[in-house]
């Protein structure tokens, strides 16, 4: 926590030292038709208790210059694990034909006491049929938050427990990106956030608000626009308000 990985060839991982010029490691802008974006995995990319245009995508395309990503499609689901994926989503990709994708996928293995193993199997599948369909340079992965400090999360089990799984399985698919030369951005902190501040959280007492998925836009929204090939020196994603950058790291 609290630095930006680089990896060796574009495009980075982005932890919680992570800010809008550390990111723009990235290839020259290349004008043309906008991107096609599909976003696969759980309830925290489908917007479980915030409206559509709240949900993490969807405030990541509204941040970025008209024209330049559409949202092709949302294939996550609520409670999907990485072998929902798998069977569920990954087989509508070759339908949409995507030039770019994310996926956010693991909290439902936690619960439901996946074995780490399998897990990282699952992870490898998923990437690599991922990779195969929009390249590496066109694939964000983004980590699961910590859902333990909601007011509902120890009602999904053991906190403790719990918690150390998220950060056992956050760990294995950044190994799994890295290895592909895949970005990966870590939300992990900022889902913390919500233990001391409700407003964080949605209205479910377990999900987070809109306000904590602008928090993770501000980290996720300029890699997505390197992926998309803008200049470091001709940086267009607008940042939150100036109240939310307060709470972003430096």
């Amino acid at each position: 926590m609290g630095r930006i990985v680089v990896a060796p060839r574009w495009p980075p991982q982005v932890g919680s030292g992570a800010t809008l010029r550390s990111v723009h490691h990235c290839p020259p802008e290349v004008p043309g038709p906008p991107a096609g974006w599909v976003t696969l995995g759980d309830s925290y990319t489908i917007g479980t208790s915030v409206a559509e245009q709240d949900r993490w995508p969807n405030q990541v395309v509204a941040r970025l210059p008209a024209g330049r990503v559409r949202l092709l499609a949302n294939l996550a689901g609520n409670g999907a694990t990485s072998r929902d994926v798998i069977e569920r989503q990954l087989p509508r990709l070759a339908a949409l034909r995507p030039t770019l994708a994310s996926l956010l996928v693991g909290v439902n293995d936690v619960v439901r006491d996946v074995a780490a193993a399998e897990f990282r199997a699952n992870g490898a599948t998923i990437l690599d049929e991922l990779v195969a369909a929009v390249s590496p340079g066109g694939l964000i992965v983004v980590s699961t938050p910590d859902y333990t400090v909601s007011p509902s999360g120890g009602e999904y089990g053991e906190p403790a427990a719990r918690r150390a799984a998220i950060i056992e399985f956050n760990a294995i698919l950044a190994e799994l990106a890295r290895d592909r030369g895949v970005a990966f951005v870590d939300i992990l902190d900022l889902s913390r956030l919500a233990r001391d501040d409700p407003s964080l959280v949605a209205g479910d007492g377990l999900h987070p608000s809109a306000a904590q998925y602008r928090l993770w836009v501000d980290r996720i929204g300029p890699v997505v626009e390197g992926l998309l090939g803008y200049q470091a020196g001709r940086r267009r994603f607008r940042a939150s308000s100036p109240s939310r950058r307060s709470s972003m790291p430096r």
